[in-house]
Order: structure tokens, then C-alpha cells, then sequence
């Protein structure tokens, strides 16, 4: 499992988006920067910052 929080590019956020590949948490972030934050353009740097802060996620089974 994959996860990037929220607050560690943009301060105060405390959403997160957690999903089983880097490019689904992307697409969430995506969505929560376009209807939470306002972007209504995310630049292609902006996809890279959130990528450089995916991080894996030990699940438990």
C-alpha cells in the first residue's frame, strides 16, 4: 500500500491519499488538490513534489 499525506506539501492540510499503486495515490492527490485546495491546474512539478513524498504503507494481514 501506498500513502502521501496532504501536509507534507502543502502546510496545515491533513487529508492523506492511500492506494495499492504510486500512480491511484497520485490521481487522488490530484483530486484532492483540485476541489479542497483549488488548483485547477497541477503542474507537472507539483505531480513530481507529490511523488517524491509517497511513501509505502505496512498493512496488516
Amino acid at each position: 500500500m501506498k500513502r502521501f499525506d496532504g501536509g507534507s506539501l502543502i502546510p496545515g492540510a491533513t487529508w492523506h491519499a492511500t492506494a495499492e499503486s504510486e500512480a491511484e495515490v497520485v490521481r487522488k492527490a490530484v483530486e484532492k488538490l483540485r476541489a479542497e485546495h483549488g488548483e485547477s491546474e497541477v503542474r507537472p512539478d507539483m505531480v513530481e513534489r507529490i511523488k517524491d513524498r509517497i511513501f509505502d504503507v505496512e498493512t496488516r494481514h
